[in-house]
């Protein structure tokens, strides 16, 4: 059934109104209940109800809503769904209806408070405790009742509401969440409520496209953002953390590494030293040629490309790779000729192909390679 477009009434709050709309709250008739919400509405938009029949006004709304048909319902709700004027019982019976009807009362009410939204949390749906979280200026105490639920997709759209009131302690424990909750981390990255230190937190556990928009936003100290990520990845895959870089070469290498660094600095002296090199210098097993040129062209130091090879995941290795110029649909390729010349280094553990331009790869590399952890 369709409910026709409301009019404005020409009706007036009258006692004579009043009884012609509680005659008509009372008939079973689907048509009779139609023209009573055009009527209620027309009257309650054209001008407040008065006081002293906002109990029977009560009374009607509430016999409508019980009665009427989903269609009515729905657009009741879309009707009341910001009104002052409101019966508030009617809006909470509203707000507990099936989804649709309910998420524009649940969104825009005012005459919703705090305990009806806690009461939503208790008692409804899971699509209703997330109409909640979605709404706008959302309160302190809703917003902890949301996160001591500990629901993963409502705590998700808590934090992906950027005008709710959460406070520092929420915030805290949506970011700990959000460790084992790869959906909070994102919109948590740009939640106007994240402070400097849980960005730093949270940078611990996010991929290298929300690092750099955490690195943009914040001014964080890169030895500080790098030692927690190298403590969190050391935890992760149970590595020891490296102290120094190795001195040298093992001496039958360094005649070959010497070569190979001269040809590279040849190269790069003619500039004519390019990325395609690293991809020809795999194909003709020359891994040492490899390695220098990824130093070379990335300005890398000899230590930190030893390091990004023989790391527990392939992450680094892919950032410096990026950070010089090679296409990342290449470097599933390149991966595979690594780890056939390195003994099947860097470790299994995964690596993401994020929207990254070589500037911040090359970034967030140094950061890596401040501490790095190894196989």
């Amino acid at each position: 059934m369709s409910v026709v477009q409301l009019e404005p009434a020409r009706d007036t709050w009258d006692d004579r109104t009043m009884t012609q709309m509680l005659t008509l709250a009372r008939s079973r008739s689907a048509e009779d209940r139609q023209r009573l919400l055009l009527k209620v509405t027309g009257l309650c938009e054209a001008a407040a109800p008065p006081p002293n029949v906002a109990p029977l006004l009560s009374d009607i709304f509430l016999t409508l809503a019980a009665q009427a048909e989903r269609d009515i319902r729905l657009a009741l709700a879309e009707r009341i769904a910001d009104a002052e004027w409101a019966p508030p019982a009617l809006v909470n019976m509203l707000a507990l209806d099936e989804i649709d009807i309910a998420r524009p009362v649940i969104a825009a009410s005012p005459l919703l408070k705090d305990a009806d939204l806690i009461r939503l949390l208790i008692e409804a749906t899971l699509e209703h405790q997330i109409a909640v979280a979605r709404r706008p200026r959302l309160s302190g105490p809703v917003c902890d009742a949301i996160v001591d639920r500990g629901e993963a997709v409502t705590m998700t759209a808590l934090a992906s509401n950027r005008t709710a009131d959460i406070g520092e302690a929420a915030m805290r424990r949506l970011v700990d969440q959000s460790r084992r909750i790869a959906g909070l981390r994102a919109p948590l990255t740009r939640h106007p409520r994240l402070n400097e230190a849980l960005a730093q937190q949270l940078y611990q556990w996010v991929g290298q496209a929300l690092r750099q928009s955490i690195g943009e936003r914040f001014r964080i100290d890169d030895a500080h953002l790098n030692a927690a990520v190298q403590q969190a990845a050391a935890v992760a895959v149970g590595a020891p953390e490296w102290r120094g870089a190795p001195a040298g070469r093992l001496a039958e290498n360094r005649e070959r590494v010497e070569m190979e660094r001269r040809l590279v600095d040849k190269l790069q002296a003619a500039g004519q030293l390019r990325p395609g090199l690293l991809v020809r210098a795999l194909r003709e097993q020359r891994f040492e040629l490899f390695e220098q040129a990824l130093a070379a062209l990335g300005g890398f130091s000899d230590a930190q490309v030893y390091h990004a090879v023989r790391a527990p995941t392939a992450e680094p290795l892919y950032l410096a790779c990026i950070a010089v110029g090679v296409d990342k649909a290449v470097f599933a390729s390149v991966l595979v000729e690594v780890r056939k010349l390195s003994g099947g280094l860097p470790g299994e553990g995964g690596w993401t192909a994020t929207p990254m331009n070589a500037h911040s790869a090359s970034r967030a590399f140094r950061q890596m390679m401040e501490n790095p952890v190894i196989v």
